[in-house]
């Protein structure tokens, strides 16, 4: 218990806000679109297991603007 005590939730909390904002900004943007670049499935992996960078990645990768 010693070690949640410890921790600087003031650092923490804006992080955990801006990849739930991320996470679900990306969720969205790619049940709207029809095409990325490569499989949707993929994407959706990449989004939910590689943290903050996933959705990053999407955004920047991913997504094909046609």
């Amino acid at each position: 218990m010693d070690l949640l005590e410890e921790i600087n939730w003031g650092l923490i909390a804006p992080l955990f806000i801006i990849q739930l904002i991320l996470l679900i900004v990306s969720f969205i943007d790619l049940s709207r679109i029809e095409k990325t670049n490569g499989p949707k499935l993929l994407w959706v992996f990449i989004i939910v297991f590689v943290n903050i960078i996933g959705p990053i990645l999407y955004f920047v990768i991913g997504r094909r603007n046609d």
